[in-house]
């Protein structure tokens, strides 16, 4: 009698929710439950969206997972000590691309952000297409056709997109590599400017002029960072070839310590300013070149002022400038004079 009984059940449920093997889980979890061949089957026919709501909350779940964990590790390499760390694992492994060389916490901060949001990205992508392909599933569509036709359009898009791969490849190793960033002066051989924007696939900068120009990351095969870690004021100064180069030099000098003490230039100046002598000799002139180690982006600033503080510091110290001479001339009285002048404009 009971074996009747459970195959009278069994032939219910088959009935209720296809052969064994085939059926739905929750169909099947309904029928043991309730007894109901019309509950399983309603419940087989809910089966499919239940599925798919599933598939779409897990979905949902992990990419949220996925992000905090992602800000979590962020915030930690933010951080000095992490990239002490960082530092201690690549002098022992010796693996190029744990490079972290010695960088200012802001700009460790947004490296690591740039870094955060793409790969937020590519997990938020790779976990929604996998969700896809499990809702195509539930829907019974023939993936391996569909493969097929991906394989062949991938195969026709890929020969015409190989520049778009070199471009999110490139722009890969040059944010994991920290070669610049946003708010650095740069110079990326094809444009010069302000680094505005910074993606995988492209970099954006603004250059003197206000002229945005937008460079593929894969044309970009040499970057000229001005504004990294430190930079340097140059200056070369002309003097007149008979100057007292002692006296020029002693006065260049005095004029770059008055700026390196000034309260508004001197927090910008790192290093104690230095002469670092005679650049150039020719036969009218010489060149004398003063270097000031300077905060990132602040050369230009200090450049101005030294040339301003050099210049009446030459005159103060009577060092002529270039093209300068001294010619002598007689008046009518038959007075004598010597005067200076510049040769261009003889009197």
């Amino acid at each position: 009698m009971l074996k009747l009984d459970a195959a009278a059940d069994e032939l219910e449920l088959v009935k209720a929710c296809g052969p064994s093997g085939q059926q739905a889980w929750l169909c099947s979890t309904v029928h043991k439950i309730t007894g109901s061949s019309r509950a399983a089957q309603i419940a087989d026919d809910l089966s499919k969206p239940f599925r798919i709501l599933l598939i779409v909350i897990v979905a949902f779940v992990l990419v949220r997972v996925a992000r905090l964990a992602i800000r979590q590790v962020v915030r930690r390499l933010s951080r000095d000590e992490a990239a002490d760390q960082i530092s201690k694992i690549r002098r022992r492994t010796g693996v190029a691309l744990l490079d972290t060389s010695p960088v200012a916490g802001v700009r460790r901060a947004l490296r690591a952000e740039t870094i955060g949001a793409v790969l937020r990205s590519l997990i938020g992508a790779f976990i929604w297409a996998t969700a896809v392909v499990m809702i195509l599933d539930t829907l019974a569509v023939n993936l391996a056709a569909i493969g097929i036709g991906a394989s062949i359009v991938g195969v026709a898009v890929g020969f015409g997109s190989q520049a778009l791969v070199r471009d999110f490849i490139s722009g890969l190793f040059m944010l994991v590599e920290d070669q610049y960033g946003v708010g650095d002066v740069v110079d990326l051989g094809v444009a010069s400017g302000t680094v505005e924007g910074v993606s995988l696939r492209t970099t954006r900068l603004r250059d003197g002029e206000g002229v945005v120009w937008h460079v593929p990351n894969g044309e970009i095969h040499r970057v000229g960072n001005k504004s990294q870690q430190w930079a340097r004021a140059l200056l070369d100064i002309p003097v007149a070839y008979d100057a007292d180069l002692p006296v020029a030099m002693e006065a260049i000098k005095r004029a770059a310590d008055a700026v390196a003490a000034d309260p508004t230039f001197g927090r910008l100046v790192i290093e104690a300013p230095e002469v670092l002598g005679v650049e150039q000799v020719t036969n009218d002139q010489m060149v004398i070149r003063l270097g000031v180690k300077t905060r990132p982006l602040e050369q230009w600033r200090v450049a101005r002022e030294l040339r301003v503080k050099v210049k009446a510091g030459l005159d103060a110290a009577g060092v002529r400038p270039l093209g300068a001479s001294v010619v002598t001339y007689r008046t009518d009285a038959g007075r004598t004079d010597a005067g200076r002048t510049h040769a261009s404009q003889p009197e």
